[in-house]
């Protein structure tokens, strides 16, 4: 396919027409556009070029100037003429005959020399786009992150080319194949650090065989049920001790977790465990870890891509689009807290770091290790149909690891009468004042913020903003009502219902609850960890008699553990509308409640409210395996993801209900919708939406059996892309498997 196959193989107005005819020889000619030499040796470069469009997701040929020959080899970036623009692309092979008749552009230049897609991620990046129905341009958008030339340059050095000095044009050196730079195959292993691998895992079932498969190459796959330790036996311990296996067994390792704060975490316990930083100028030995993290800004970002991809640095810990990274001889892909909703990308094509990882470990033959203080029913799916074998502790290792655990209903507060119904109840009240003469007290508020939420103090309707209709709250103690979506005071505020003018709070955030604590509990320090709070998110906090009010996800650290933890406003967790909001509110509680030193130290946990049951319960027992598996039965029973396979399809009505008849899917799928995505606004009637059926976007969902999911998903994405190059109106949306159906 040449460039003028920009225009489909031919020269203009030969657009569709195919110069042969399948299974018929035909002499091959190669015509090039202009006096411009083409190299002598594999003249032909296939080239995935950046469009968006799906109809050109597919490999184009271009010719090779003989003065760029040296330089265009698989995995480089180029700059190539397409649809009448200089577009961006990337090499992925060099031939000598063009696998269709047509004219050959050449490329126009070489963006640079260093080769950062790597065979692998060009195949996990395939692998990832079929699966989720997207392109392959936009998946090497997540996986290669954009070139800074100034650090390119200054870090450039023996091998930083991705390649031999000497190797073919065309060819991949041993770098990016599955080597090190600096030592061949057995460059990883030689310098790995003596440490003892198996302490944090004693406690788990099969934590010891797991670290012995890595070890000697082989490629297991577990879903790991983590427990709470200190220092030398916490999660990050053991990830490091993973790591250690893999390097010892002479292969990379590849650590995803949710945020850069857990990045900090892996990247000390590394240290701890002998595993050094990589840095520029360091010796070439392929054991050196480096952090992948957007946060880091580009140049850091690229220096570490760069290191990986020249194998330089043999770990890789970063965030997740870190799960695409280049570890040569990839011998072990994590993916911790999976469960969080940060590993879910939210753009097109929406992969989640667990499937990418899992992808990477069948292609490459690595071991696969998913795991967090909770479950999502995803990898429960996985361990019941054989995928992964689950690694957890038993009863009597869980009792001592965890601290005690109550939970405050209010069936269970009848007894306090009026008291019952106080932010902070009795319990939990000498909870926090015992555990202030121990250590620090943990408080999680669901909520940020003085008063998110306010009603109408005498009919109890949520107060609206008069212009916009967004809900009103108050941002502080001494401040007026003000809408969260448009900012605007809303001074001398009245019901639309009953015409009265006070408010009542109906959320309170962390600083108010801030506030409140202080006053209750005098003369005892009271620090804030939030997004929106005056000192941000804290990553830790000394061991000292301390209250320490934190929002889901930015509880920090204490080296000794809490001394105790309340969770409030339980109901507010896990009463959301969401599918998953169960096992969301487990993880919530479960990660606050990681952090509180266990039983027989006297820790305790308190969780304050009328949360949902089975999530409640399975909080107090610990056990999120039993949840995730018995939610997953129900989802059998009623079919519900991910039990079974579904793809949302989102778009104009017209449009969508088109690509569905022109899928021709298969008859055991079955379809819902499409439906109006949401309902009316206020003021605006269903009539209105029914004279309107093309400009109203609505959804379809295409529920189907696992095992056609991949022949469902195809379905799909041909039909769009027949679509999208027939140019027809209206724009379609695919989300496979999306985190949320409701």
């Amino acid at each position: 396919m040449s460039e003028a196959v920009a225009g489909q193989g031919g020269s203009s107005g030969d657009e569709g027409v195919q110069p042969t005819l399948t299974g018929l020889p035909t002499p091959r000619r190669r015509r090039v556009r202009g006096p411009v030499p083409l190299a002598e040796r594999r003249p032909v470069a296939r080239v995935v070029v950046d469009r968006p469009l799906t109809h050109l997701d597919r490999v184009f040929e271009y010719g090779v100037p003989a003065s760029l020959d040296a330089d265009v080899r698989a995995g480089v970036r180029v700059r190539v003429r397409f649809g009448g623009q200089d577009v961006d692309g990337f090499v992925v092979d060099r031939a000598d005959e063009p696998e269709h008749d047509g004219e050959l552009v050449p490329l126009r230049r070489v963006v640079s020399p260093e080769v950062v897609l790597t065979p692998a991620v060009l195949a996990l990046a395939r692998a990832v786009a079929d699966r989720c129905a997207g392109t392959l341009a936009d998946v090497l958008r997540l996986a290669v992150p954009p070139r800074h030339a100034r650090t390119e340059a200054e870090d450039a050095g023996p091998g930083s080319a991705g390649g031999t000095a000497d190797a073919p044009p065309g060819e991949v050196g041993p770098a990016v194949a599955g080597t090190t730079a600096g030592g061949g195959a057995g460059a990883l292993g030689t310098t790995a650090p003596p440490t003892d691998t198996t302490p944090p895992w004693a406690p788990y079932a099969g934590g010891t065989a797991f670290l012995r498969h890595v070890v000697d190459g082989g490629a297991p796959r577990a879903v790991w049920s983590a427990l709470p330790g200190r220092a030398g036996q916490a999660w990050a311990d053991a990830l490091a001790a993973a790591v250690v296996a893999a390097l010892r067994g002479d292969r990379g390792a590849l650590v995803v977790v949710p945020t850069a704060t857990d990045v900090d975490v892996v990247t000390a316990a590394l240290e701890a465990a002998g595993v050094p930083a990589w840095v520029p100028g360091a010796p070439v030995d392929g054991t050196g870890w480096v952090r992948l993290v957007a946060e880091d800004g580009p140049a850091a970002r690229y220096r570490a891509f760069l290191a990986a991809v020249r194998g330089h640095a043999g770990v890789v810990v970063g965030t997740r689009a870190a799960a695409f990274a280049p570890v040569a001889r990839l011998g072990l892909a994590v993916c911790w807290d999976e469960a969080d909703p940060l590993h879910a990308e939210p753009r097109a094509p929406y992969p989640h770091a667990r499937d990418v990882l899992l992808l990477r470990s069948q292609q490459e033959g690595a071991a696969l290790l998913v795991g967090g203080f909770s479950r999502s029913t995803d990898v429960q799916r996985w361990v019941r149909d054989g995928v992964a074998r689950p690694v957890q502790a038993d009863r009597a290792a869980v009792r001592r690891a965890v601290a005690r655990i109550a939970a405050l209903g209010s069936a269970d507060l009848a007894v306090e009468g009026p008291a019952a119904a106080a932010r902070l109840p009795a319990p939990a009240w000498r909870a926090v004042r015992d555990g202030l003469t121990r250590g620090p007290v943990l408080v999680q508020v669901p909520r940020a913020g003085y008063v998110p939420a306010v009603a109408c103090v005498r009919c109890r309707a949520t107060a609206r903003c008069p212009a916009c209709h967004g809900p009103l709250g108050l941002p502080g103690a001494s401040s007026a009502p003000s809408c969260r979506w448009c900012g605007r005071l809303a001074v001398g505020w009245r019901c639309p219902a009953c015409r009265a003018e006070g408010l009542r709070a109906v959320r309170v955030g962390s600083t108010r609850t801030a506030e409140e604590l202080g006053r209750a509990f005098t003369g005892v320090p009271v620090r804030q960890s939030g997004a929106q709070a005056t000192d941000g998110v804290l990553t830790t906090v000394p061991d000292r008699p301390a209250l320490v009010v934190a929002t889901p996800g930015a509880e920090p650290r204490a080296d000794a553990g809490y001394a105790a933890a309340v969770l409030l406003d339980a109901a507010v967790v896990s009463s959301r509308d969401a599918l998953d909001v169960g096992e969301s509110a487990l993880r919530t509680w479960m990660r606050a409640a990681a952090l509180v030193r266990p039983a027989p130290e006297g820790g305790v946990v308190v969780l304050v409210g009328d949360g949902a049951p089975r999530a409640t319960q399975a909080l107090v027992r610990w056990d999120p395996a039993g949840f995730a598996e018995r939610e997953l039965a129900e989802r059998d029973e009623l079919r519900l993801p991910p039990a079974v396979h579904v793809v949302a399809i989102e778009g104009p009505r017209h449009a969508v209900e088109d690509l569905l008849v022109r899928a021709a899917l298969p008859g055991e799928c079955d379809v819902l919708g499409p439906l109006p995505v949401a309902p009316p606004l206020e003021g605006e009637s269903a009539t209105v939406l029914l004279e309107l059926p093309t400009e109203v976007v609505v959804r379809a969902l295409v529920r189907t059996p696992w095992p056609l999911a991949p022949d469902v998903v195809a379905r799909l994405a041909g039909a769009r892309a027949a679509r999208s190059a027939r140019r027809d109106p209206g724009p379609v949306r695919l989300h496979v498997q999306p985190q949320d159906v409701l």
